[in-house]
């Protein structure tokens, strides 16, 4: 199973795989509309509409001019595509041309370009001249016809769209729905609780279990540690969180218990981690914060000194942490028959907002806007935080904005941000004073 999600993952995000679709079932459907024109004498030249009434030598050259036509346009649109996608990489970030490449319409308009061509060329030897045995499939050349006025609309959707989603809102608002999903998937909605009761693993001589490649850790399949660890009678814990790059023959995991050298045994534990040459956001909730940070610091960078961008990202951070503030985050435990059997490392909330929140807030340097972004992020937040132990990682954050906004924002201009930031950590330093941050 873990084999496959890696597999689609990899599909969803090639550039290919839904043109090759297309293209296979554009040949297919000719195929079978030159077998249906034949078989179906209601579908014959003489009972379609006279614009569809060419003879064989009318149809191959209307059949060439749309193949000529439609390859071109696709080329056109590759390199609109590689435009874009260069444009991407230097002014926001690399990482976000994974966006780009598993964006469904870019993937179906090029296959529809690309399939209208092999569509065309399908056909084009399916017509036979002469007297004695001419055959013109009349069904399958007007279905072509009309399949080429689809691309030429498709080419108008295309450079729409290229257009909109290169603005750095829709970059953002993607990486950020995208990575909404995959925090619901990793971190379900649970009540928190600033005490989680998880059993502890026992202490024990620990055996590693070694990388086979180098990379990046991309899923890890705990079900499938589970059912090797209640197999094999064993304790495992991963040495690393996915998103880590792990270089071959380092400890991937380490296990404990008498089988923990059976080759069996670690050849289910290996099957049950994917590492690829590249982070996803699938499980690496991380990632995806991290490529919406590049694009802030990239943003507030000396070259670009663009802060509503950064505030922008900084909003769109906002609504990916604020529903994980409730939520139970950190390494798991999974038990069975209350025995601790597997242990996986998974980011906390304090990393989480270190890792987007703080080191926006490192690189602001005496951007205004930014400060005001980053507050009001914090006090929404903090409207949804009850954990005190919650509460208490958001005023310190809150602590360190004010500490920059002093450090880089000289009076008057500061004032009322300064204030703000105090009011904030008062409110969140406050036992039960939920009600105040938001006049904070």
């Amino acid at each position: 199973m873990l084999r496959l999600s890696a597999l689609w993952i990899s599909l969803r995000s090639s550039l290919w795989f839904i043109p090759s679709i297309i293209v296979v079932g554009s040949m297919l459907a000719a195929d079978g509309l030159v077998e249906a024109g034949a078989r179906i004498p209601a579908l014959s030249q003489a009972q379609l509409p006279r614009i569809f009434g060419f003879g064989a030598e009318g149809s191959r050259a209307m059949l060439s001019a749309i193949a000529t036509s439609m390859i071109t346009i696709a080329g056109v649109a590759f390199s609109i595509t590689i435009v874009a996608l260069s444009l991407a990489s230097s002014q926001y970030s690399p990482r976000v041309l994974r966006q780009f490449m598993r964006d469904r319409a870019n993937q179906g308009v090029l296959g529809i370009f690309v399939g209208v061509f092999a569509f065309c060329l399908t056909l084009l030897p399916r017509i036979r001249g002469g007297d004695a045995h001419a055959f013109v499939p009349a069904l399958a050349v007007a279905c072509g016809v009309v399949y080429a006025l689809v691309g030429v609309g498709c080419l108008i959707f295309f450079i729409h769209h290229v257009a909109t989603s290169i603005q750095v809102s829709c970059i953002v608002a993607d990486i950020a729905a995208e990575t909404r999903r995959a925090a619901d998937h990793v971190f379900p909605a649970e009540p928190a609780s600033s005490n989680p009761t998880r059993s502890p693993l026992p202490d024990s001589d620990w055996h590693p279990v070694l990388a086979p490649a180098s990379g990046y850790i991309q899923l890890i399949d705990e079900r499938a540690l589970l059912r090797a660890a209640v197999k094999h009678d064993l304790v495992i814990r991963s040495e690393l969180p996915i998103g880590e790059f792990v270089v071959a023959s380092a400890p991937l995991l380490v296990v404990a218990g008498t089988n923990a050298a059976d080759p069996e045994a670690l050849r289910d534990l290996k099957s049950a981690i994917t590492l690829s040459r590249a982070q996803t956001v699938e499980q690496d909730v991380l990632f995806g914060m991290r490529q919406i940070v590049d694009v802030a610091l990239r943003a507030l960078s000396p070259s670009l000194n663009d802060p509503t961008t950064g505030a922008l990202c900084i909003e769109y951070l906002t609504t990916i942490l604020q529903p994980l503030v409730s939520r139970p985050l950190g390494d798991a435990v999974h038990c069975v028959e209350k025995r601790p059997r597997v242990h996986v490392r998974r980011p906390d909330f304090a990393a989480l907002l270190d890792h987007t929140f703080g080191e926006i807030r490192v690189h602001a340097g005496s951007e205004l806007l930014v400060y005001e972004a980053l507050l009001r992020g914090l006090s929404l937040l903090a409207e949804a935080a009850v954990d005190p132990a919650r509460r208490a990682v958001l005023a310190q954050e809150a602590s360190e904005v004010r500490a920059s906004i002093i450090a880089h924002l000289p009076l008057p201009r500061s004032t009322v941000l300064r204030t703000r930031a105090q009011a904030l950590v008062i409110a969140l330093n406050a036992p039960g004073a939920t009600a105040l941050v938001s006049s904070a």
